[in-house]
């Protein structure tokens, strides 16, 4: 079951930071939530402000709503590439270099939003019309052992990880 807070054989170590900050019981309710935080936190931030990094060498708002529809993106297409019991094992990717990617193109805030509202929507499609006894299918990306429920966890808890960085950073 989706539901369920993966096990730690369940991910590489590196993603336990991002499930950790799902609380139990609550993985469908952060995904539904928290499009409407990251407006609910970037309200009131005018393009110019977003564009600028937050401090020296890290990256801006709307860097980091790029980087969170993209790796959204990412991790649901593994996600069901893992659902549909693909054998094949997927790439990584860099996300520093995807973000440099899109950074010259003309973004807004408004827009972003937008684009990570319509990425959710449609994750939470995804999950919901899953197959039962799809959760401990196994598949390896990036190099790494990783279950259907763990990407569900780790997509919630990527976002919570970004929306609570710019909590943090004083954007609002």
């Amino acid at each position: 079951m989706l539901a369920t807070r993966p096990r730690e054989d369940e991910y590489a170590a590196f993603y336990a930071g991002y499930i950790a900050r799902v609380p139990d019981g609550a993985w469908l309710a952060r995904l539904e939530a928290q499009s409407s935080e990251y407006r609910a936190v970037l309200a009131g931030v005018d393009d110019d402000r977003a564009a600028i990094p937050v401090a020296p060498g890290k990256w801006s708002p709307l860097d980091v709503l790029s980087h969170f529809a993209d790796t959204e993106r990412v991790f649901a297409f593994r996600l069901l590439w893992f659902a549909r019991a693909d054998p094949s094992e997927l790439p990584g990717f860099d996300h520093d270099a995807w973000v440099r990617q899109v950074r010259d193109l003309p973004r807004t805030v408004g827009g972003l939003l937008e684009d990570l509202a319509a990425v959710r929507l449609a994750t939470l499609s995804l999950l919901r019309g899953l197959p039962d006894g799809v959760a401990d299918r196994r598949g390896v990306a990036n190099g790494h052992v990783i279950t259907v429920r763990a990407l569900a966890w780790v997509i919630a808890g990527h976002a919570q990880h970004h929306l609570d960085g710019l909590r943090e950073c004083g954007i609002r």
